[in-house]
């Protein structure tokens, strides 16, 4: 029987993901002061159990001023260490890679709880604070504009984001990922829409891909060389004067050098929604984006966008169209979707992926289902 590429390990430098599935970041905004609490473990503990082969926390800002909303995940101290190590500790217990997703909001923090608005704080019993960008233009028509960032503010944030790199080694995850996507502060420096800049950090393409790949360079200079380093980009911009494939592209380039191992595909994010679009999305809408970055920068990539089926899954993989296939609401919707993937795609022995004691239990009503 062939195995599903799906359920087939990848390595990355000296990492083994032992299949194909990764749960995507998602936020929650149940942090306390950027520290994860009981409903984040929990959060993860669902995923620790079902047999994924890496699953990455959410959105985690390097400073405290980077932070998405007040509810968000941060990691600009030391003592928010522990939290995250409990939750490193509980998936290498499973044999599941775990990473953390490095962010600085940029122009789009001080920002209300979805189920608040969503919009610019204050919302009563949450003080806003100061945003920042490349360029004092809001990330939308209706919010404030954000201070355009200093050159010298601008180097503290790089060195922010290798302290924090440092704090999730010391915290236990086996790789990081730089959240460079969806309008958020690296985004929008790569980004001609929300980059007016005339200094090093703006301008033509090499100006704005500069503060990422200085990113990723301080951040690989203190990541173990053995651990993988990934990159969330939003592909494109999807609007008239933004960022194309062809960019991307370049900056995948750059970023390898800079020693990223594998790009994140996502889209949109920086004036609208990430689907950029008001409607759902059909499944699989961001896969070609995937696709373009692999062939053209010759790197591994991370395929995302409502993936939903284990067909449709193993398919990118087949068509090698990306190396990995990340799924978020889904899981929340069906925490066991590796399990019910390895039973529908055939392999050998589904019961395997999970842990011991639930393997053990299905195999034995497997049996009895047999007769």
């Amino acid at each position: 029987m062939t195995q599903p590429i799906l359920f087939s390990p990848l390595s990355i430098r000296g990492l083994t993901f032992r299949n194909r599935i990764m749960v995507s970041p998602m936020c929650q905004y149940y942090a306390v002061e950027g520290r994860p609490q009981d409903w984040h473990f929990a959060h993860h503990s669902r995923f620790a159990l079902g047999g994924v082969g890496a699953a990455m926390v959410e959105a985690t800002g390097v400073t405290r001023d980077g932070r998405i909303s007040p509810g968000c995940t941060g990691i600009w101290e030391d003592d928010q260490i522990p939290d995250f190590r409990r939750i490193a500790d509980t998936y290498r217990a499973h044999g599941i890679a775990s990473g953390i997703q490095l962010s600085h909001a940029g122009r789009k923090a001080s920002t209300a709880r979805p189920w608040d608005g969503g919009g610019p704080l204050p919302v009563e019993g949450d003080p806003a604070w100061e945003a920042v960008g490349p360029s004092a233009l809001p990330a939308r028509e209706d919010w404030p504009p954000p201070r355009a960032l200093e050159a010298e503010e601008i180097l503290e944030i790089v060195a922010a984001f290798q302290a924090a790199a440092v704090r999730s080694l010391e915290a236990g995850f086996d790789f990081v990922e730089i959240h460079g996507a969806h309008g958020y502060l690296l985004h929008s420096f790569f980004s001609p829409l929300s980059n007016e800049r005339t200094d090093d950090f703006g301008g033509d393409l090499e100006g704005r891909m500069r503060l990422p790949i200085m990113v990723a360079e301080a951040i690989r200079t203190v990541w173990p060389e053995d651990r993988p380093v990934l990159y969330r980009a939003s592909v494109i911009d999807g609007a008239d004067g933004g960022i194309t494939v062809e960019d991307t592209i370049e900056l995948a380039r750059a970023l390898k050098t800079a020693g990223v191992d594998a790009i994140d595909c996502s889209s949109g994010g920086l004036l609208g929604s990430v689907s950029m679009t008001n409607k759902l999305p059909p499944p699989g809408f961001q896969v070609p984006l995937a696709d373009a970055v692999r062939r053209g920068a010759d790197i591994p990539t991370v395929a995302v966008g409502r993936l939903t089926e284990p067909s449709q899954a193993e398919e990118i993989l087949q068509n090698h169209h990306a190396d990995f296939i990340a799924i978020a609401h889904e899981f929340i919707a069906d925490p066991n979707w590796a399990y019910r993937a390895a039973r529908e795609l055939g392999l050998e022995d589904p019961h395997g992926i999970l842990p011991f004691s639930y393997a053990f239990y299905l195999r034995r009503r497997a049996e009895l289902q047999r007769g």
